[in-house]
C-alpha cells in the first residue's frame, strides 16, 4: 500500500521526495449510541479501514490538497487565508484542524502537500470525517513537533467538526480513532474523558458492518435537533434532581422524575439517553465476563431504543437489523453512527457469515431497491506512521 500511495502522489505532484506516509483508522461504535453529547458512556473501537495520508512540507505557505477518492485534482489554499470552501467541502476537515492548531497558538510556519486516500465507504457512518481530522492533526504534530497528546488530537478534531464544519458532534468519534488499540474497545466516559480498554475476545465470531448505501450528510441529519431535545429535557430534569448530564441518571431515578419533562417527544429522547447509558455499563461487564451472548442482547435492545425512542433509524437500517435478527448465528445487531442511513454493526458466528451476507443482502435489495455492502472488519490501532 505504501509504495502504491507514493506512486500516486508522484503522479499528482511530480515527485515524492521527502514524503511521509500516515494512517488514521475509522471507528465503529459497538454500543452507547447518541449519548456522547449527553454525558454517557460509549464503547467504540478503531478499525483497520481508515484514511491514508502522504504528506511533505513545502518551502512556501501554500496548502496543496488532493484525494484519490475525488478527482485527484490539487485544491490549493494558503495558510494566510484559512476559511471554509463550499466547493471542495472535503478540504474543510483539513482546514478546520489547521485553524484549531492556530487558535491554540501553534505556529504552522510552512505549507503542505497532502494527498488523502480513504478506505472507509463514504456516508457509512464509520467516521471518515473524524479519521481525516485526527490524521491531519497527527501529521501536523509529526512535522512541526507540537507538544500535544493523542487525546489532544481528538479534542482538536472535535473543535474542527463543531466550529469549522458546523456539526455539533460529541467527542466519541475522534477519541476512538486517536486512542484506538488493536482487539480492544474503549469504554469511555464522555463527561470526564476517563476511559479503560475493554479486550474483545470473539471466539469463532466476527464483526460485520452492513452499509445501507443511503446517501446522507451528518449536518443535514436530525443530529442537531436530537441534541437540542436532550439539552432541553436535561434542563427540565435539573429543576427537580441534581444532575449535570442525563448520563448521571439510572433508569429508576429517571422513571421517578420523568413527568417533569413537558413534551412526550423529549421524554422519549431522554429515556433513550438514560437507558442506553445503563446498557453500555452492563455491556462492558459482559465483555469482562466474556459473555458475548449478553453483549449481543444489549446490542439488540440498543437498536430497539434508537428505533422507537430516539427515532433515528429509518427503513433502511431497520431492514438490515431486523433481517439480521432472523439469521441463526447472529449474536447481536444494531444501527451505529448518526442514523438515517449509514450502517449497522453485527456480531456473527464464523460459520454464519456467508449466510448472513446472502440473506440480509437479498432481503434488503428486494425491500429497498438497491444493494447494501458488507464488510468483515477487524479492530485496529490508532493513528500511525507507515
Amino acid at each position: 500500500m505504501k509504495e502504491r500511495l507514493l506512486q500516486e502522489f508522484e503522479a499528482i505532484y511530480g515527485d515524492s521526495k521527502r514524503c511521509h506516509v500516515y494512517f488514521a483508522p475509522g471507528r465503529v461504535n459497538l454500543i452507547g449510541e447518541h449519548i456522547d453529547y449527553s454525558g454517557g458512556y460509549v464503547m467504540p473501537c478503531a478499525l483497520t479501514m481508515g484514511t491514508y495520508g502522504v504528506a511533505r512540507k513545502r518551502e512556501d505557505r501554500k496548502l496543496c490538497f488532493s484525494s484519490l477518492n475525488m478527482d485527484k485534482v490539487i485544491v490549493e489554499k494558503s495558510l494566510d487565508e484559512i476559511k471554509p470552501d463550499p466547493d471542495n467541502d472535503w478540504t474543510n476537515y483539513l482546514l478546520g484542524v489547521i485553524a484549531a492548531f492556530a487558535k491554540e497558538g501553534y505556529e504552522i510556519g510552512q505549507g503542505l502537500d497532502l494527498m488523502l486516500y480513504g478506505t472507509i465507504p463514504s456516508g457509512a457512518g464509520l467516521s471518515s470525517s473524524a479519521s481525516v481530522e485526527v490524521l491531519t492533526g497527527y501529521i501536523l504534530r509529526d512535522f512541526f513537533g507540537f507538544d500535544v497528546t493523542n487525546q489532544d488530537l481528538a479534542l482538536i478534531g472535535q473543535f474542527s467538526e463543531n466550529k469549522y464544519n458546523k456539526v455539533n458532534c460529541g467527542i466519541m468519534d475522534q477519541f476512538a480513532i486517536a486512542m484506538g488499540k488493536k482487539d480492544n474497545a474503549i469504554f469511555l466516559d464522555t463527561a470526564t474523558l476517563e476511559y479503560e480498554y475493554a479486550p474483545i475476545h470473539l471466539e469463532n465470531a466476527k464483526i460485520v458492518i452492513a452499509c445501507s448505501n443511503k446517501k446522507r450528510g451528518l449536518g443535514d441529519s436530525k443530529y442537531n435537533e436530537r441534541r437540542s431535545e436532550c439539552e432541553t429535557a436535561l434542563a427540565e430534569l435539573q429543576q427537580v434532581v441534581k444532575i449535570k448530564t442525563l448520563g448521571d441518571l439510572d433508569e429508576e431515578t429517571f422513571e421517578k422524575f420523568k413527568a417533569i419533562i413537558k413534551s412526550d417527544v423529549r421524554r422519549k429522547r431522554a429515556k433513550h439517553a438514560v437507558y442506553e447509558n445503563q446498557r453500555t455499563i452492563r455491556a462492558v461487564e459482559a465483555l469482562k465476563n466474556n459473555d458475548v451472548k449478553l453483549f449481543g442482547e444489549l446490542m439488540n435492545a440498543s437498536h430497539v431504543s434508537l428505533r422507537d425512542d430516539y427515532e433515528v433509524t429509518g427503513i433502511e437500517l431497520d431492514t438490515l437489523v431486523e433481517e439480521a435478527w432472523k439469521v441463526d448465528g447472529v449474536i447481536g445487531s444494531r444501527m451505529t453512527g448518526a442514523g438515517f442511513g449509514g450502517c449497522t454493526v453485527s456480531i456473527v458466528k464464523d460459520e454464519a457469515i456467508d449466510t448472513f451476507i446472502e440473506r440480509v443482502g437479498k432481503a434488503y435489495k428486494e425491500k429497498i431497491g438497491y444493494a447494501a455492502d458488507f464488510y468483515v472488519v477487524e479492530i485496529g490501532d490508532g493513528p500511525q506512521t507507515l
